[in-house]
């Protein structure tokens, strides 16, 4: 190795993959707008967010069994060169981009909201922004930083979809305090 260069070393573990890939399915999104959903589809929204859900563990299988056909260096965009040419490649780059850029935006967004709800009295259209400027200085510190934060709010993340999933239930089964009495509420009408 020259002078001044260094090497490179691989700074996430294998818990801080796993979460970073199970925490970037549940975004602050499905939070804050999923009861809204709810409210205004009933019981029909849990059908759609399923067959969402199916829709997409079949894009990823997919997109797994093209990368251990095609091993290849770059994303998936290289998959759409490679099977369609050039252009479609750099629209699906390009798309993925635009993408990215709307979702963190909206996601940022919906974190605000989240957050002014547990200190009182900061405006989201404050929030969005120190949000984006603390996660972006995370990401730039360096790549352990940025493995342990990861894990540790998709941990949250994940923990919080455990408890509704669990509330829910005690609901559905009349456990919980005024709860509902089994599947009728979602039958009925």
């Amino acid at each position: 190795m020259a002078q001044g260069e260094t090497a490179l070393r691989r700074g996430l573990r294998r818990r801080h993959m796993t979460m970073i890939g199970i925490g970037g399915v549940i975004g602050a999104g499905l939070f804050v707008s999923s009861g809204s959903v709810i409210a205004m589809a009933g019981p029909a929204s849990v059908v759609a967010y399923a067959v969402g859900g199916v829709i997409v563990v079949l894009v990823m299988r997919m997109l797994g069994e093209m990368a251990a056909a095609h091993p290849t260096t770059g994303s998936f965009s290289r998959y759409a060169e490679l099977a369609l040419g050039r252009w479609a490649g750099f629209l699906v780059g390009w798309g993925y981009w635009y993408f990215a850029v709307s979702v963190i935006a909206f996601e940022s967004v919906a974190g605000a909201r989240l957050v002014s709800g547990v200190v009182p009295g900061l405006p989201v259209w404050l929030g969005a922004p120190a949000l984006l400027v603390v996660l972006t200085v995370v990401n730039l510190v360096s790549v352990r930083v940025f493995g342990e934060t990861e894990f540790w709010l998709a941990s949250i993340k994940v923990i919080v979809v455990v408890v509704f999933l669990a509330a829910g239930a005690l609901y559905l089964t009349g456990l919980w305090p005024r709860g509902g009495t089994g599947l009728s509420a979602l039958t009925a009408h």
